[in-house]
């Protein structure tokens, strides 16, 4: 067995930076939390290089004497607290214990810090996890935190570092949730001399979103404030509209602090579920008081994750706060379906709903089994569940089954079928009937166009052909800094399949171009939600991904329920239904077609028995 030994100091805080210090972001998040516990009203945030040349960070708090300066710096040094008790109730932001010896480990430091009753102020150097200066300098009340060269003597962690970009928006992330969490401390972040994010610090939550989000953003917003004996909630909901395709816009913070927790995202969730499409994902900032005695503390350096005492209450009251906000505004149209006694059909009192059973047909020479979906719209025809047969009985009615057999030897969508169909109408403004042979054909339209739409979008970009088509005027949109960043990381894909986008000024970007399949429904969601798929590093993938994405949202151009169409348009769907390599369901797997024979009519009127 190799011989233990007791390691040096300095290697002692590389390990814990490692653990502390994972990025620039990092960094700017201790000391952005240290600067909130020293009671500071306003706090400058400036960064180059994405942080790893110059991170300069300057509160107007209470400063750091001169007899304390170097404590500071020692591992486990705080003035959070002083007892294991104190662990249990601790609610201040910035107790690590090791964030600065760690940030002091793998970087060049220096602090100037003045106290009120001090007429001078310290300068304070450290680098490498060494001393290497101390003065008294003339400066204002506060402190001012500069890391230079951050893992200037860890070159393989810098290695891993994004670029500097993607490191920025990393950055711009911490301060944006650091801002939101404390309304009442005026926050300012500058990214290579260039102004990104200014608060106020007047406890104005919704200025604050504007000023992180944009007009949009802040102007969908629902209140919500709820309180219990376990728990207080406030701040705000997104209306569903401006749901996103990623978490990247639940923001909470509980007791002052942004954290994670599976939990509190759930009950969010779960909230929304019932207003908005599957992987959506809402607009929250939400602020929690939880009494401290509820949680478990993690005093880790890097863990979020918080767990609860009382989770079940939590997390309903959680729910509770979000609906009572949606419910608000009539956001969404509820539709009720009466109960079967209440509809008081002159039908048989058996059930009027039809499951999705499958029928099927057999093909006496190919022997080949032929399933088609029951129809949900005509649960009116349907007598009653007893009147359903098994498949073995129908087989066993041969001269039916001949007559059905020979029904499905011609193809509704074949080209050669086309002279025999009978268009008798569209139903619903939605759903267009077609008589074929002795089989009535449902067709959905907006189903049936989506397929039509999102086949001949993969196959023009199987081919790389790409048409553009001008936007007028253009489509203007806001972005934050980590979609800015995924935005110039992809442009040439972007550009490459029909866009033309340009930077307009401060946040804001300008389209004047799209491909030429989504000019009917480009609008700044969709284009949302294509930067909101990509995510840093995805290389080749990106452009695969973008690529399906439009395919899928070129969907959403296919004409809509309720919309009348000719009768001429309804054959010409007909007609680029045939062109379809599987014309039968749309991109998301629901059916374009539905059929039910004459003999099954026939049979539900009671005209068979």
């Amino acid at each position: 067995m190799a011989k233990i030994t007791v390691l040096d100091q300095n290697t002692i805080n590389q390990i814990a930076a490692g653990e502390v210090i994972e990025r620039p972001a990092s960094v700017v998040k201790e000391l952005l939390e240290n600067a909130i516990d020293a009671k500071a009203t306003a706090i400058t945030v400036e960064i180059k290089d994405g942080g790893t040349s110059l991170i300069r960070i300057t509160d107007n708090g209470c400063g750091i004497s001169k007899d304390e300066i170097r404590l500071a710096f020692l591992p486990h040094a705080t003035s959070k607290i002083h007892n294991l008790e104190d662990l249990i109730t601790v609610s201040s932001l910035g107790f690590r214990g090791e964030a600065l010896p760690s940030i002091a480990s793998v970087a060049q430091v220096e602090v100037i810090s003045k106290v009120t009753d001090c007429v001078t102020g310290i300068r304070y150097q450290v680098a490498g996890g060494l001393e290497s200066g101390m003065e008294e300098v003339g400066a204002p009340e506060g402190t001012t935190f500069l890391v230079r060269n951050l893992f200037y003597n860890v070159p393989v962690r810098r290695k891993f570092l994004k670029n500097p970009a993607a490191e920025a928006s990393h950055v711009s992330e911490i301060v944006e949730r650091i801002a939101l969490s404390h309304p009442e401390i005026s926050i300012r972040f500058i990214n290579n001399n260039q102004n990104k994010l200014h608060t106020a610090g007047n406890y104005n939550i919704k200025d604050i979103i504007y000023t992180v989000y944009g007009r949009e953003i802040a102007a969908n917003l629902l209140k919500t404030e709820i309180e219990t004996d376990i728990i207080k909630i406030s701040g705000y909901v997104g209306k569903p509209m401006i749901a996103r395709g990623n978490r990247n816009y639940e923001n909470y913070f509980i007791n002052g602090r942004y954290v994670k927790s599976g939990l509190i995202y759930k009950a969010i969730e779960e909230a929304f579920s019932s207003f908005m499409m599957q992987h959506k994902y809402p607009f929250t900032v939400l602020y929690f008081e939880i009494k401290p005695e509820l949680m478990d503390v993690n005093v880790h350096p890097t863990k979020m994750e918080l767990r609860f005492r009382e989770s079940e209450k939590i997390y309903k009251t959680i729910i509770m706060a979000i609906k009572e906000a949606l419910a608000q505004k009539e956001l969404i149209v509820e539709v009720n379906l009466l109960d079967k006694k209440e509809k008081n059909l002159d039908l048989p009192s058996s059930s009027n709903t039809i499951r999705e059973e499958p029928r099927y047909h057999r093909d006496e020479g190919n022997q080949i089994l032929k399933k088609a979906a029951a129809v949900p719209n005509l649960n009116s025809l349907i007598a009653s569940e007893a009147d359903r047969q098994p498949i073995q009985k129908l087989v066993r009615q041969s001269s039916l089954q001949k007559e059905q057999i020979h029904l499905f030897d011609e193809k509704l969508l074949a080209k050669e079928s086309k002279a025999e169909h009978r268009i008798i109408g569209q139903l619903f403004d939605t759903y267009w009937l077609v008589q074929f042979k002795e089989q009535l054909f449902i067709i959905d339209q907006h189903a049936a166009h989506e397929k039509v739409l999102y086949e001949k979008t993969m196959k023009s970009m199987e081919k790389r052909e790409y048409t553009s088509q001008m936007v007028s005027p253009p489509i203007i949109l806001t972005l934050s800094m980590r979609e800015e960043t995924l935005l110039k990381e992809y442009q040439d894909y972007f550009t490459e399949i029909g866009f033309e986008i340009e930077y307009f000024g401060g946040k804001e970007y300008s389209v004047s171009a799209v491909p030429d399949n989504l000019f009917s429904i480009a609008k700044k969601d969709l284009l949302l939600e294509l930067i909101d798929g990509l995510s840093e590093g995805m290389g080749k993938q990106a452009s695969s991904m973008i690529q399906d994405k439009i395919a899928s949202l070129s969907c959403k151009a296919a004409v809509k329920g309720n919309q009348k169409l000719s009768y001429r348009e309804a054959e010409q769907l007909i007609d680029q239904l045939m062109e379809l390599e599987n014309p039968y369901a749309c991109p998301h797997g629901r059916p374009t077609i539905i059929t039910m024979s004459k003999y099954e009519l026939e049979k539900k009127f009671k005209r068979i028995l």
